[in-house]
């Protein structure tokens, strides 16, 4: 009978170490997909983030082009003596143009196209 009770008792042992190394694989593999999950969440958010630049970049592109076009088709404005940059929809106008009227006139063309959030005025009227 002491025999049976010892088998018996080893085998209830047995029984509670093999469960604990499984809830031990079990965290671990638990964690290691908590890990895999994370990771992903980051490329999956660094992706979104690159996406959104490359995005913001080629509106900011489109905008210059329409600025540029919309500048050249204004008689009297100089389109070669005028540069135009845009970084985040904020149009910057630098160069030169040759009176007050042509300088106000080439900041509200950019200014009344659409996506254009702001306009920095860097013209210098020639005198």
């Amino acid at each position: 009978m002491r025999l049976r009770q010892q088998t018996l008792v080893i085998a209830v042992l047995a029984c509670i170490a093999l469960a604990a190394g499984c809830d031990q694989q079990n965290r671990t593999a638990e964690s290691a997909g908590q890990k895999l999950d994370r990771a992903g969440e980051k490329v999956a958010a660094a992706t979104k983030d690159v996406a959104s630049k490359a995005a913001d970049s080629a509106d900011d592109a489109a905008l210059t082009a329409k600025v540029k076009a919309a500048l050249f088709a204004e008689p009297g404005i100089k389109t070669l003596q005028i540069d135009v940059e845009t970084q985040h929809a904020v149009v910057t106008l630098q160069g030169s143009v040759d009176s007050e009227t042509l300088r106000q006139r080439a900041v509200t063309i950019a200014g009344s196209l659409s996506g254009v959030r702001q306009v920095v005025d860097k013209l210098v009227v020639k005198s």
